[in-house]
């Protein structure tokens, strides 16, 4: 996994109180402006509140050559302001390594929480606790499983394209630098994608 780069496209992400949606603005003498933005949410006050604060999502993960990987990291989160939510990520991978002669295939799997801040329209901040169980192949042969922690640290930008829709782009760097974590010391962790609300 040296060196090796994420790119991650959303499954789907769901948000009943945060819609993208494109609106004109008007000026002082009712012309429209080409200026639009993302609505800010507002938390509901419905009796399903805890429901409808809920969103959904996910990623497929996926990286070809003499390392590849095919992955799923489905996640939910919850509106604890209209700035603030807090969810868990789930995430399998399937691996095959070509890279020392002989083809090696296992998985990888685990779990982060997240919480993540809206610092406005356009940007986040997010922290991402995560454990990640990796199957560790000795030279020589022999391997064994262990888990790793990480604590991952970034940010990212939305923008909207339709109602109800919008594309993003983070940047995730582990502040724990584990001895045992597969990883180059300060290896970025990429994702790119889209996402819709229901």
């Amino acid at each position: 996994m040296k060196k090796a780069i994420w790119i991650s496209f959303v499954l789907f992400i769901g948000n009943a109180n945060l819609p993208a949606q494109e609106e004109q603005i008007k000026t002082a003498n009712k012309k429209a402006s080409p200026i639009s933005h993302i609505q800010e949410p507002s938390l509901s006050e419905s009796p399903n509140r805890f429901r409808d604060n809920l969103y959904f999502g996910g990623f497929i993960n996926l990286s070809f050559g003499d390392y590849s990987v095919i992955g799923i990291e489905p996640m939910v989160g919850y509106y604890v302001t209209p700035k603030l939510s807090s969810g868990v990520k789930v995430r399998y991978d399937y691996i095959r390594d070509d890279r020392y002669g002989d083809s090696r295939t296992s998985s990888n799997y685990g779990g982060s929480l997240f919480g993540r801040y809206r610092i406005n329209q356009i940007f986040y901040a997010q922290l991402e606790p995560a454990m990640y169980n990796y199957e560790l192949f000795y030279r020589g042969g022999g391997s064994e499983r262990e888990w790793i922690p990480y604590i991952f640290a970034g940010g990212g930008v939305r923008q909207p394209l339709y109602e109800k829709s919008w594309i993003y782009a983070e940047v995730m760097f582990d502040l724990l630098q584990d001895s045992k974590s597969p990883y180059d010391d300060w290896t970025p962790f990429f994702s790119i994608g889209a996402g819709t609300g229901f």
